[in-house]
């Protein structure tokens, strides 16, 4: 292999790849980013055998091949080289680069022992733009945590409709939900009248916001005017972004699916309320950080909403402590309510909000509550009060 690429075109790629593999000692290939030419690009995969990213950037290639080579120590070395073009070339399974006035080689491994990446027959996809589908991530990725019991919970659960996705997270102690509307409807097989479902693993779920976090400059740009597409097969998924030059993929992530049954969520989500609060988010979320200095081990934090005096007070002590009260002015609709929280599942509920003002929606100390923002109907967060004792 021989070929001639800018070293700004390759950072970005192992950036993205190299985030998987990790220090494998039973399969050390798994350690390695498998290079390879594709036509005019370079095309670079890791996988940990549950996920599988692909990278493929433009270079002029003076001779087709591949390598797999030790994927942390090349892009910690490509980080220190000038903005320069790198000359790459293989020899008796030795990389040689050379940029500028720096050379390097380094050992590689037989790209034959590297993983056989699975792929998904169909050529049918779904299209959503990245920006929305990563904020959509974003806002529900914090509420699920690895569980060995329920395994279906240790993931992301994606919900398809004809003009709808619903993305899903939850630990059983709170939960978000994220609805995202699609420009058209859907007119596609995979899509049937019941819609599709599925849940990603929380790694992958990670990767892909990884893959889509750069939110300045030119690059934002790109991401912003690019659409996501997502082929699914009976278990696995994949994310496909092209170039936005050519018609060919530039970035994607292959993930086995969780299987088992999500949870018939829907039941949990309150349809009504005893008590609604208008409230200004950060003001709300300044006095919940306060209290919680002094909720002690326990986190927990009481609210109680006074209707006559349109207030909402809170307080927090500890006997090792001392104690904290204060009040905010609040929009209030139903009875006067006591109702304690964990406040780290409040603050975390709020981060996840963009609105300057939220509803706050309780059901007393058994029913759960729910946290919206004021003007979107397309986000809302659960939370579990703490029952009294």
């Amino acid at each position: 292999m021989k070929t001639i690429i800018l070293k700004e075109n390759l950072k970005k790629g192992l950036d993205i790849t190299e985030k998987i593999t990790t220090k494998n000692l039973t399969l050390p290939i798994l350690n390695n980013v498998l290079i390879s030419t594709d036509n005019n690009l370079l095309n670079l995969i890791t996988t940990d055998l549950e996920i599988a990213i692909k990278y493929w950037a433009l270079s002029k290639i003076e001779k087709p091949g591949k390598i797999a080579i030790p994927a942390k120590l090349l892009s910690d070395f490509i980080n220190f080289l000038p903005e320069e073009k790198i000359n790459l070339e293989v020899k008796n399974n030795i990389l040689h680069l050379d940029c500028k006035n720096q050379k390097a080689q380094i050992k590689g491994q037989d790209p034959e022992e590297f993983p056989i990446i699975p792929k998904i027959e169909t050529k049918d996809y779904l299209e959503i733009k990245t920006t929305p589908f990563y904020e959509g991530i974003s806002q529900v990725i914090n509420f699920t945590t690895p569980n060995q019991t329920r395994v279906e919970l240790s993931g992301i659960y994606f919900d398809f409709q004809k003009e709808r996705l619903k993305i899903t997270a939850t630990d059983s102690f709170r939960l978000a939900e994220k609805t995202l509307y699609f420009e058209n409807k859907i007119n596609s097989d995979l899509i049937s009248e019941k819609g599709y479902s599925f849940i990603l693993p929380l790694k992958a779920s990670r990767e892909l916001l990884n893959i889509f976090s750069e939110k300045e400059g030119e690059r934002a740009k790109k991401i912003d005017s690019k659409k996501i597409r997502i082929y699914f097969s009976s278990n696995q998924v994949l994310f496909e972004v092209l170039f936005p030059e050519i018609s060919k993929p530039q970035i994607q992530l292959i993930s086995r699916l969780i299987e088992g049954e999500y949870p018939d969520y829907q039941e949990i989500i309150p349809k009504k309320y005893e008590t609604q609060l208008i409230l200004n988010r950060n003001e709300f979320l300044n006095k919940i950080k306060t209290a919680s200095l002094f909720s002690g081990k326990t986190n927990e934090i009481r609210l109680k909403a006074v209707p006559s005096k349109k207030e909402i007070e809170i307080f927090s002590q500890s006997s090792e402590l001392g104690e904290n009260k204060s009040s905010l002015s609040s929009k209030i609709t139903g009875k006067e309510i006591k109702v304690s929280f964990n406040w780290r599942f409040l603050i975390e509920g709020l981060a996840n909000i963009r609105s300057s003002e939220v509803i706050f929606e309780m059901n007393g100390e058994e029913g759960p509550s729910v946290l919206k923002p004021v003007g979107d109907a397309t986000y809302l967060y659960v939370i579990m009060p703490i029952k009294a004792t």
